[in-house]
């Protein structure tokens, strides 16, 4: 009995899933039928002549239309999917019955596997299969291979040296020293195993000391492969192993809405003089800021009296020009120190509201994409967002075969030419006023300019919130002449000088201007022997 009604309900599962097919087909096919010829006609060619209006009216009927038939089917397919999930719950629960009573139908058995361990299995060596480990794969040019990383027991050799710079280093994080060590000690109990024993000829116990050197690589959807070198019986001798660490599917973790639009952030500005990098600000500010997303306030901390009018007028315009009145100007009769202006900015804020802060210099743009990654990649308590801004070069090197530079718009284009990543600061950031203020805030005993950044970056580094570290494309440096103080004690006035040798152009441009007569010796060369023939 009940085996025949459990054949019922699949039949009518069947027929559930082909009336879905037949709806979505009748859905399309209703949804795709145009207009009448006629009515066009009456829209487009009233009294017989082409009409503007007609055949707007004809668009806005059409759009109107098919938005209908998008709520009506999106309504029903939501039905149909709930009605199928319903009926493919009782299918489970009815198979579960039939094999607890032991009158599951032959061929049905399928249907009630769970994954076991031979699955598993099976899938990480699909994974194996896939990657490049054992054979090659073609690959489209040059840019496409992954190279691998060298690494002995102490050094790693790397070409993605990160922030670091250093080509050879031992790994700074935990996690990766203990990655490349357990690759090793993976290695030495395979090869000291029975089987490999009854294998080999080898009557000594292999050891850390044999191990030579290793590669590594990851391919991300893949997995890590090792290819692990140690000593063999003879000076030409050697034994090779091969590890591969595969990964497993993408889980996932969360699935949330986020509504952004009562996140109100603080731009905070330190400043003082610079009142011309101050107007180009207020450019980018009242288009991205007052015109496009509309919920920001602005905080400038001004250090010193000289120029601080020009500021003042500045706001007063913007103000009269835009009625836009959310901004705090602070004034400081102190020396500038970009830490304390900051630190100033943050407790300045009087309302409730626990505001999201982004901390910002004067010659820094960005976008309204930006403002929306920083509100999304924040959140009190839990995360704190460090961009890696995108730093410009000098565009009298840049454009130095054009008579002018190109519009501002122009010149913030992302590609090795123009720019860098400044993976090297930690000045731009957001985060909630609340764990601004947890954390203790900058290290008020620093002053003037460099490392009262780094030292609050370390303190979220050692808490337990999470940085988010990622380079943000609505986000640019903007060139301006550098000046190193004498004052500068020798670490912030080297760290001063490197950071001024960057941003002035690439490694090649510079090439090109210190070997430009050089250059202009061979082109004038190459003219003249020209000319001779």
């Amino acid at each position: 009995m009940l085996k025949r009604w459990l054949l019922s309900l699949m039949a009518r599962f069947s027929l559930i899933m082909l009336g879905l097919g037949c709806c979505l087909l009748l859905f399309y096919l209703l949804a795709c039928k145009p207009a009448s010829q006629s009515r066009q006609q009456a829209l487009l060619w009233p009294g017989g002549a082409t009409s503007k209006e007609g055949y707007m009216a004809l668009l806005q009927e059409r759009e109107d239309s098919h938005r209908h038939y998008i709520n009506s089917l999106t309504k029903q397919i939501a039905e149909l999917k709930e009605a199928v999930q319903e009926r493919t719950q009782q299918l489970h629960e009815s198979l579960e019955t039939a094999k607890t009573k032991g009158i599951l139908p032959q061929g049905l058995e399928s249907l009630h596997k769970t994954p076991t361990e031979s699955d598993l299995k099976e899938f990480l060596r699909s994974q194996l299969n896939q990657a490049e480990v054992n054979v090659g794969v073609q690959l489209p040019n040059e840019y496409a291979l992954i190279p691998f990383d060298t690494f002995t027991l102490q050094t790693v050799y790397q070409l993605e040296t990160g922030l670091s710079r250093h080509p050879a280093e031992r790994p700074v994080r935990r996690d990766h020293r203990d990655e490349l060590i357990g690759a090793v000690e993976t290695a030495l109990h395979v090869l000291n195993g029975p089987q490999q024993h009854a294998d080999s000829r080898r009557k000594q116990t292999y050891s850390p000391s044999d191990f030579i050197q290793g590669l590594t690589r990851t391919e991300r959807d893949r997995g890590s492969v090792y290819e692990l070198m140690f000593k063999g019986d003879g000076p030409q001798s050697f034994t090779q192993l091969v590890l591969f660490r595969p990964f497993g599917p993408v889980m996932k973790v969360k699935s949330e809405s986020v509504n952004t639009h009562s996140i109100t952030i603080n731009v905070i500005v330190p400043l003082s003089k610079r009142v011309e990098a101050f107007k180009q600000f207020i450019s980018n500010f009242r288009e991205v800021c007052i015109r496009q997303d509309g919920r920001v306030h602005l905080t400038v901390v001004y250090f010193g009296r000289d120029q601080i009018d020009q500021v003042k007028a500045v706001l007063d315009q913007t103000t009269r020009e835009t009625r836009f009145r959310s901004f705090t100007l602070i004034q400081m009769n102190e020396e500038f120190s970009r830490g304390r202006g900051l630190e100033v900015g943050v407790r300045a804020w009087r309302q409730r509201q626990n505001v999201l802060l982004f901390f910002c210099d004067v010659d820094v743009h960005f976008t309204a994409d930006f403002l929306t990654s920083c509100r999304l990649n924040t959140e009190p308590g839990k995360k704190v967002y460090y961009p890696v801004l995108f730093s410009q070069y000098n565009p009298s090197v840049i454009y130095s075969n054009q008579t002018l530079p190109p519009p501002l718009q122009q010149q913030l284009v992302i590609r090795k030419e123009s720019g860098f990543w400044r993976d090297f600061g930690f000045g731009m950031t957001c985060q909630y006023r609340s764990d601004f203020i947890n954390i203790g805030g900058f290290d008020r005993s620093i002053k003037g300019w460099g490392l009262e950044d780094v030292h609050l970056y370390r303190k979220y580094l050692h808490s337990k919130l999470m940085v988010v570290r990622a380079p943000a494309r609505g986000l640019f440096h903007l060139w301006h002449q550098k000046s190193c103080a004498d004052e500068l004690p020798p670490d912030k006035y080297q760290m001063c000088m490197q950071t001024k040798a960057m941003s002035e152009a690439s490694h090649g441009q510079l090439g090109a201007l210190f070997f430009k007569q050089e250059i202009e010796n061979h082109l004038n060369s190459q003219k003249q022997k020209s000319e001779q023939i």
